[in-house]
């Protein structure tokens, strides 16, 4: 219905320095930078069509601390990528679920500001079918 929302356009991640935090998610994180404001602390990349909205809040109400999860293809090598250009480890893939369906695996880095950068994979369990294959 018009007026109702309907998904994510755009979120804020606090920084105190925009010129590192861009560095950070175009350079290790592999982002697409969009732009970066001239004369102001603000910019912005895309990550799969939803804005992504770097600033040094002018106004404590506007602070934010999100976690944000990023899709990827592969956890494993996701994470060595990233560790190995110089983000800081928060968590190794670690299984945080496993049900009949699957498991839900999640890593976790630092951005320069100490923000956690989560990376969830999903897998399905290999169903044997009796002769050790799967």
């Amino acid at each position: 219905m018009a007026g109702d929302l309907t998904a994510i356009q755009q979120i804020h991640v606090s920084v105190t320095d925009v010129e590192a935090s861009v560095a950070f998610y175009r350079d290790i994180l592999g982002l697409e930078h969009l732009f970066t404001v001239p004369g102001r602390p603000m910019a912005f990349f895309d990550s799969g069509g939803v804005r992504l909205y770097l600033a040094v809040p002018e106004d404590e109400a506007y602070r934010s601390r999100p976690v944000i999860y990023y899709a990827v293809d592969d956890l494993e090598a996701a994470y060595a990528r990233t560790i190995g250009r110089g983000a800081p480890s928060l968590s190794a893939p670690t299984m945080v679920h496993r049900d009949a369906d699957g498991e839900l695996w999640i890593a976790f880095v630092s951005d320069p500001d100490g923000t956690p950068v989560g990376s969830p994979s999903s897998a399905q369990h290999r169903r044997c079918d009796g002769f050790g294959h799967g």
